[in-house]
């Protein structure tokens, strides 16, 4: 008799995809979470019995109760767990089971996790080898989060927020930078950097890690690392490079170079250096597979984004607007040069900042990343799990943003007060661009029905 697994959170994107591989592979699966969303509807159908709120009378006669780092201690059904004697694990640990058997790719690192995994993903699918694929956002090439295939390859993105990516060996990892991140859960940055550390030797022997070369703090730490690595990257001497890159609207072209040889000149369907530097990072798996240079350039070119990351939401010869995951001063200075190319006379900026913790620990670098933006709405913080910190919001992030650029136009608005405004001021040419982790993605949606 299988495992009857139950996931408090069922619907969140990477609880669910964990959820679905599991119904494929014949378990039984219910869960929780506080409201319906296409996740728990998806997996209903699929055969999940899905409750609406959490509640102890959900738990029963499950065998294993699945949680995230953003369920806490107190929660109910975790509690009941416990009383009942149910076993209780981290998403992390229930996925690592369903990799048991397989040759696993991870992908790591504060940023580009979910871009890079959908380009390894799309590449795998590409080349016939029929991976088992979990990603932390929809892959729109196959308009899933995850997919069970017939394969041997198991790729899948290995969150490092709350250490549970530890739970993994895999014979490669690709790991794209390591910022200051999570340090609610790490406290300091030395202990961050010590988890990548573990991570990295749990690589299995006659695999390969992938690391980014451009970034000084993975790449001091790599200087250990004894087994195979490839040094991919942009600014600094690396493995696998690229040069001669052209930016064009949100996609761009590269030469790229091997160990100092010309391979090919690449095209994909995304902007952004730090977009190149991902897919570097996946020619260099492709190759270290064997994948023909061919279906490498066509998975590359074939791409068709991962939800939230640059996703267009409306277009016309008036407007743009786009949707992008950026909550970390990082992402967001990555995401707005991204969009310097486009044709466009006002990029129009909507930031939801995300957790309190994050919004305390890096104000002043949040209030220098939104140089591109030529006028910037600020929100309420986006609370997560958290609860509010005295002085930590939106205001004192504006009002440091007026500190370093007395000029800049920005505003706070009330989250319910966004679209009007924008459908106030809007005029042709204007970007409109939402930035956040949080549920900001509702105001663009709702101002692309409006436009259409």
């Amino acid at each position: 008799m299988k495992k009857y697994y139950h996931f408090i959170g069922i619907g969140g994107i990477g609880m669910s995809g964990i959820a679905h591989l599991l119904l494929k592979n014949g378990f039984r699966v219910s869960g929780s979470d506080l409201k319906e969303n296409r996740m728990t509807q998806q997996l209903a159908s699929e055969g999940a019995k899905i409750f609406l709120g959490h509640h102890a009378r959900n738990i029963t006669v499950q065998d294993v109760v699945v949680y995230s780092s953003a369920i806490g201690e107190d929660n109910c059904e975790l509690r009941q767990a416990k009383i009942l004697g149910i076993s209780s694990i981290k998403r992390a640990q229930a996925l690592a089971e369903l990799m048991q058997q397989k040759t696993v790719v991870t992908v790591t690192g504060s940023h580009g996790k979910t871009t890079t995994t959908s380009l390894i993903s799309c590449m795998l699918l590409e080349a016939g080898l029929c991976p088992t694929v979990a990603i932390g956002g929809i892959l729109n090439n196959i308009n899933a989060n995850a997919c069970l295939g017939s394969g041997e390859l198991f790729v899948a993105e290995a969150d490092e927020s709350d250490g549970s990516f530890l739970s993994y060996e895999p014979k490669y990892s690709v790991i794209t930078n390591i910022d200051r991140e999570h340090l609610d859960y790490y406290h300091n940055f030395d202990n961050e950097l010590d988890a990548f550390k573990l991570f990295i030797k749990r690589t299995q022997a006659g695999g390969c890690v992938f690391a980014c070369s451009d970034d000084p703090n993975l790449l001091n730490i790599m200087r250990a690392y004894e087994g195979k690595r490839v040094f991919f990257g942009l600014n600094s001497p690396a493995d696998i490079y690229a040069k001669n890159i052209v930016f064009n609207q949100l996609v761009s072209d590269f030469d790229c170079y091997f160990k100092d040889k010309f391979i090919s000149r690449f095209h994909l369907a995304l902007g952004g250096r730090h977009n190149i530097s991902n897919a570097l990072a996946v020619i260099g798996l492709g190759l270290e597979l064997g994948i023909d240079l061919k279906q490498i350039g066509s998975s590359l070119a074939g791409y068709k984004g991962a939800g939230r990351r640059l996703e267009i939401k409306f277009q016309s010869d008036k407007y743009l607007v786009v949707d992008d995951y950026a909550h970390h001063p990082s992402e967001i200075k990555a995401t707005l040069a991204a969009i310097v190319n486009l044709k466009v006379k006002r990029k129009i900026v909507v930031f939801q900042p995300h957790r309190y913790t994050r919004t305390q620990l890096l104000l002043d670098d949040f209030a220098k990343s939104f140089a591109q933006a030529d006028y910037l709405i600020i929100t309420d913080i986006y609370a997560a799990s958290e609860q509010p910190i005295a002085g930590v919001n939106a205001l004192r992030l504006l009002n440091k943003i007026k500190e370093f650029d007395p000029a800049k136009e920005v505003l706070y608005l009330a989250k319910e007060d966004i679209l009007p405004h924008i459908l106030g001021i809007i005029r042709d040419g204007d970007l409109v661009m939402t930035l956040g982790a949080g549920d900001i993605v509702g105001v663009s949606d709702a101002l692309a029905q409006k436009l259409k």
